[in-house]
């Protein structure tokens, strides 16, 4: 992306900087990101739960105050994810929610039991946006008038392969 940081790692695919983001820490500084785009990038990375949450703190550590995470993926329930045996980690905006202080917060006044992540990682993520695109056969529905919006969402909760891939905005919060 011009204009960016391009980070790979693997040298072949010619990055601006050759990094594998499962070795911690990253070697960035910190609050150093106004913004941060994972688009296919999380879903594999940290097979290992300690890993994957070591790739958030450090996500969290290199991001300023306010700074957008853009983070696309395709859909667990879609062959694109499924069919890759790269993909180690499904990634929902319901999971990235768990790293949210205030979501966490309200959970646990509540009494549900979410894993209040944020607050043991002491990390805050806010999630900002949800942007899903449907596979290319409920796409064609919606086009001809056959299906809406919420038929897919109610689909996507029934069955495979309705959404092919999710975009989620989160917005790093710190502490003035």
């Amino acid at each position: 992306m011009d204009g960016w940081i391009n980070v790979d790692k693997e040298a072949a695919s010619a990055p601006d900087q050759v990094v594998d983001l499962e070795a911690l820490p990253w070697p960035w500084p910190d609050g150093s990101a106004e913004a941060v785009v994972l688009r296919h990038v999380l879903e594999h990375l940290g097979a290992e739960t300690s890993v994957y949450l070591g790739i958030v703190k450090e996500l969290y550590r290199v991001c300023r105050d306010g700074a957008e995470v853009t983070i696309t993926v395709p859909h667990p329930r879609h062959d694109q994810f499924l069919n890759d045996p790269t993909h180690v980690r499904p990634i929902t905006p319901q999971g990235l929610e768990l790293f949210s202080r205030a979501r966490c917060l309200e959970w646990q006044k509540a009494g549900s039991a979410n894993t209040p992540l944020a607050l043991y990682l002491e990390v805050d993520f806010a999630l900002q946006s949800v942007n899903i695109v449907p596979d290319r056969l409920w796409r064609d529905r919606i086009a001809r008038g056959e299906a809406s919006q919420r038929d897919v969402m109610e689909a996507s909760r029934l069955y495979n392969n309705v959404i092919a891939e999710t975009t989620i905005v989160l917005r790093a919060v710190k502490p003035a």
